[in-house]
């Protein structure tokens, strides 16, 4: 039908099929706008960081060292697209359950779910599935470079079925930097229609003497764990709950990391496991980790309220291509991913992750940074 040809029976038709394709473009036009890639900045006089909204990621953590010197101390990259093709989750909040199922399923409430096997070469899912929370965008909900607290505040929903998940989620992520030199790291996800598991986790890695400084093996390191989830060869927890005592995970006292690193069992180039934190039955915060680099003075002091935190001391990191041109090799930095225990939603021992619907999911963070001279 031409234009010429409307008769005045049809032109009300037409007008309400143009009135709605003029809406459609504009709605459109309005989901682009707030799903534009870009980066945000935090600023609080020298201590500033920087976030994308792909994967609600931490891309920069910007602290003065014992001299003032200041320095960028976590892994990444120059641009947001290199973080898509990112593989090492770089700074990536991950879920929508962080770490490890095995066999990539779990059984809830009589009911099998299979997910992306996507870890093991297929024995298990990693970090949320290979399209998990860091492979997605975030919307930007609230944003304030400066002022007393300033902050970011970033959501996203994700669909019932998503990466074989249960259910659907509206997530959100809140970073705030604070005096003196501390940043908060709120993560929330609330169960929308169906019974499903959550289990947050920000995966930065920390370099305290700079991010192109070297390895983090002569950086001293307090874990406040006696105890660690036991795994198997391909790092699934067993199920049992061992001491670290007088074995090369335990960092109750303070030392050095290329201590124990070589002491470690079967081969392992370092570590990746999942510490037991002291009071893990209790949901209020708590000390999990301190972190010291001797060269630049900088100190790291990490409390949460999650039972767990996975210590990685990026064994795996080969030749990768950061900041500034600058090659990041094994051991380049540490992650401290405070978390429920991995593969809980197999193992009825280990503190539930399931939320039921109208619930929330809470995880609390708290980054305090310092410097001290010898």
């Amino acid at each position: 039908m031409q234009i010429a040809d409307l008769k005045p029976e049809n032109m009300s038709n037409f007008f309400i099929f143009f009135c709605f394709i003029i809406l459609v473009l504009g709605n459109l036009a309005h989901v682009s706008s707030e799903d534009e890639l870009g980066i945000y900045e935090l600023k609080k006089g020298d201590f500033s960081i920087k976030v994308t909204n792909f994967g609600a990621r931490i891309v920069s953590v910007i602290l003065p060292d014992k001299n003032g010197k200041l320095a960028d101390v976590v892994l990444g990259y120059d641009t947001v697209k290199e973080y898509m093709n990112d593989t090492r989750h770089f700074g990536a909040i991950v879920g929508r359950v962080a770490n490890r199922i095995s066999g990539a399923q779990f059984t809830l409430n009589g009911t099998l779910y299979k997910l992306d096997a996507n870890g093991g070469s297929g024995a298990y899912t990693i970090h949320g599935g290979k399209n998990g929370f860091s492979q997605v965008i975030w919307k930007v909900k609230k944003h304030e470079t400066n002022g007393p607290s300033p902050f970011i505040t970033l959501s996203y929903h994700s669909a019932d079925g998503e990466e074989g998940f249960p259910g659907a989620v509206l997530a959100s992520i809140t970073y705030t930097l604070s005096e003196p030199y501390k940043l908060s790291v709120t993560m929330k996800a609330k169960a929308l229609n169906k019974t499903t598991p959550v289990n947050l986790a920000q995966h930065s890695y920390w370099n305290l003497g700079g991010h192109d400084s070297g390895d983090i093996l002569s950086d001293e390191l307090q874990m406040f764990a006696s105890h660690i989830t036991a795994v198997d060869k391909k790092l699934i927890p067993t199920g049992e709950i061992v001491s670290v005592k007088e074995t090369p995970y335990d960092f109750l006292l303070p030392q050095v990391i290329k201590t124990p690193i070589k002491e470690l069992p079967n081969g392992s180039k370092g570590y990746d496991i999942n510490y037991v934190i002291n009071g893990y039955e209790s949901k209020k915060m708590k000390p999990v980790a301190v972190v010291y680099n001797k060269k630049s003075g900088r100190v790291m002091k990490l409390s949460s309220n999650a039972p767990g935190v996975q210590l990685y001391t990026g064994n795996n990191i080969n030749n990768v291509k950061g900041k500034g041109g600058y090659i990041y090799q094994a051991y380049a930095a540490l992650c401290l991913e405070t978390q429920g225990f991995p593969d809980s939603v197999n193992r009825p021992n280990f503190p539930s992750q399931i939320v039921t619907p109208g619930k929330t999911y809470e995880h609390y963070m708290l980054h305090t940074f310092s410097t001290k001279k010898d």
